[in-house]
């Protein structure tokens, strides 16, 4: 196992570690092992772009084209 060292952490942060620790009824230590593996072990999203280029072309602009009714009426009247 590796060992971690984490310099220079703003007080106001190590007082929310500590008293999450606490809440959880773990060490400070358990419980930033837990955020690490929490935060860099869960899935990651795929870029939106990612997705959106993977959709099939499926059609033109011209099939989803709109077409106005004429005998509908004016709501701004």
């Amino acid at each position: 196992m590796a060992n971690l060292i984490v310099r220079n952490i703003d007080d106001e942060i190590a007082n929310a570690l500590k008293m999450r620790a606490s809440r959880h009824g773990i060490s400070a230590e358990a419980e930033r092992r837990r955020i690490l593996e929490q935060v860099l072990m869960r899935p990651q999203r795929r870029p939106f772009l990612e997705v959106l280029n993977q959709i099939p072309d499926v059609g033109t602009d011209e099939d989803f084209a709109r077409i106005q009714d004429q005998h509908a009426a004016n709501p701004l009247d």
